[in-house]
This record gives structure tokens, sequence and C-alpha cells, in this order.
């Protein structure tokens, strides 16, 4: 039987893991806004993006895991037709009933909104991101069509915008909540409750919370109504994200490889690379010999690999400005980008302030 484990960082780089060397956020943006002039640059970026925006990282700044606690169910353990794997689902499906409204109305904040004017601008052509919060796709929306944000942003893991049964019957996960809603009246009234009093349980990225002395056994899963007029009874539910133990789509898989291929160049973004689907994009980079920024804070799976130059500041802090000098003088010209550097606001999770 293949062991399937939670990737992280390796020990081996936590526990030798030395201060960078400091930069000044003035250096840091002259620094990164020269990196980008020659433009076709490709973009990863992780979950420290997000942070701004409400939503908790999985790690810390010495990369260890923030929620010590955090136990993710598998693809297997989801997808399992036992008993066992019902009692899997009942967890995963009332732990994302409750997180998913958080993830679903945060907000862009600034880097979010100075990448999609590195994207409206074509310096970023494509953008790979990790997240599953939508949050960049929110960011340009209002400039950019369903079929091209599809094709300028590729979401390496998914979403949690769309929910597929077993059979392959897919609803919009609203559609979803609201089933989730009707079958559990009383965690519908706990879920009301949280919100009316502003407390909401601590949220991973994934939407999935932490909950502790909860018993999930009284939380019903429905079951799929297109399964049931063609006569079957089913209630094995996915989202449209990559689980642990899941392999990407070979489409998804290919076209991260040809975004990384046909760029000049790699940009990194609050990724501590630990999951291997964005750590070999790194290393197609640095095989192409392609020039290599990462913007982080804290050790990552990156660090000292020979080709990859590191800032250590939080993006948030630098990459409003980085537009700002790169497009000089043009800013003041384009309505769009002055719009997209004001907007974006700070609201980082309670915990981490």
């Amino acid at each position: 039987m293949v062991r399937i484990s939670v990737p992280t960082i390796p020990h081996s780089i936590i526990s030798s893991a030395t201060s960078t060397k400091t930069i000044s956020p003035a250096a840091a943006i002259e620094r990164i806004a020269e990196f980008l002039v020659p433009g076709n640059v490709a973009v990863i970026t992780g979950a420290g993006v997000s942070v701004d925006s409400g939503i908790r990282a999985y790690r810390g700044e010495k990369g260890r895991y923030l929620n010590p606690n955090y136990k993710p169910i598998f693809y297997h353990e989801l997808m399992d037709e036992s008993p066992k794997g019902f009692t899997y689902r009942q967890r995963y499906w009332l732990r994302g009933y409750l997180g998913y409204k958080p993830v679903k109305d945060a907000l862009p904040n600034p880097t979010h909104y100075a990448l999609a004017a590195l994207q409206y601008k074509s310096i970023v052509p494509k953008l790979i991101t990790q997240n599953v919060d939508g949050l960049h796709d929110k960011a340009i929306a209002h400039l950019w069509n369903e079929n091209t944000t599809r094709e300028r942003i590729l979401e390496l893991h998914g979403s949690l915008r769309k929910v597929n049964c077993k059979y392959g019957h897919v609803t919009e996960r609203e559609t979803f909540q609201e089933w989730l809603s009707a079958a559990n009246p009383q965690w519908k009234e706990y879920a009301d409750d949280l919100e009316a009093t502003n407390q909401r349980p601590r949220t991973n990225p994934d939407g999935d919370v932490d909950l502790q002395g909860v018993s999930y056994d009284d939380f019903v899963v429905p079951e799929c109504p297109s399964c049931l007029l063609e006569g079957k009874r089913n209630s094995i539910h996915k989202p449209e994200l990559i689980f642990f133990g899941e392999s990407i789509r070979p489409e998804v898989r290919d076209r991260s490889f040809h975004d990384i291929t046909t760029s000049s160049r790699l940009f990194l973004i609050g990724t501590t690379l630990a999951t291997f689907s964005a750590f070999r994009l790194l290393k197609h980079a640095i095989e192409l010999r392609k020039p290599v920024l990462h913007l982080n804070v804290g050790p990552t799976r990156a660090d000292g690999l020979p080709g990859v130059e590191k800032i250590e500041l939080e993006s948030g802090k630098v990459l409003r400005e980085v537009v700002r000098t790169l497009l000089g003088e043009k800013v003041d010209d384009d309505i769009v980008v002055r719009e997209l550097l004001r907007s974006g606001e700070v609201r980082r999770p309670r915990e981490d302030e």
C-alpha cells in the first residue's frame, strides 16, 4: 500500500534556515521592477498572497504549520464507499459547510490588484495559482470575460466554486451549500449564529475549518438529485479541487508546464513550494535556465537552489509600488491601472494580527 502524507518543507531546510540577507522595501521594489521589465513573466502564487484578505496561510514564518491540529482528508478517504468513507465525508462537508462562506466572502487585497495590473498590461501573460479562493479572478473580473480569465489564470489545484458527484454531475457550490442547509437545519442555525456574532471558526485556505470537540455523526450529506433521476442513490460529492493524494488532471499539468516553457522568466510570490505540483514547475524553469525571483517570508523548498534569487518580504508591502515604479508616468495615463492600484483592503486573520 502506498503511503500518502501531507506535503511539507523538508525538516533539514527548516532546521538549518538562516535569516536571509535583509533588504529594504525600497531596494526590493527597485529589484522586482527591474526583474519584471523584460516582460513575458510567468507568476506562481501561493497562500501567502491571500493572508491580507483574511485567509490564513498553512504555514507561518518559520515554515511550520500554523494549525498544529491540521489533519486534512485525503482523496481516497473522501471517495471511499465504505461506512468509514461515509464518516470522512460527514466530517469534510460539515467543516467545509462552515468554512466556505469566509473564503467566498473574502475580497482581493492590494497584491491581487497589483498582479491584475501586471496582467492587464501583459507584463505577466500567465499566472498560475495554487490557491482555490478565486481572488485572482475577482480582482480582474470587471476587465476580462470568463474565457480570457481561464486562458490567463490557471488554478493549479482547482477551486471551491463547483462540486462534482461521483458520477460526474456538476453543481454550483452555492446550490450545494443550500442543499446542506436544508438537510441540516441545526447546523444552519449554528452557522447563522456564528455569522451574527462574527465568530467564525479558524479557517484553512481550502475552506476547511478547525472544529474541536464536535460530533459529526448527525451531519447529513445530501444525495445527488441528478443521480436519483437516473435511478441511482449517491451521496459521494467532491469539490472541484485537488485533494492530497489526488493527481492533477493531465491537461492542467501539461498547461502549467507549457506556461513556464513559453515564459521568459519566473516570479514566485507567497509560496513555500511545499507541494510537488508547484515545486516541479520551479525545477522545470531552472532546467530551462529561466531567471527566477522568489518573494516570500520564511523557509521554502526553493531555499538554496542555484538560480533562485529570494527576497524576504511580504508581497503586500511592495508589489503595488513595484507596478508604479515599473510603469512610471504611464500609471497616470491609464485609468484602469490607476483604479487597480487604488483597490484592495488589508484584513488579516485575527490570529495573525
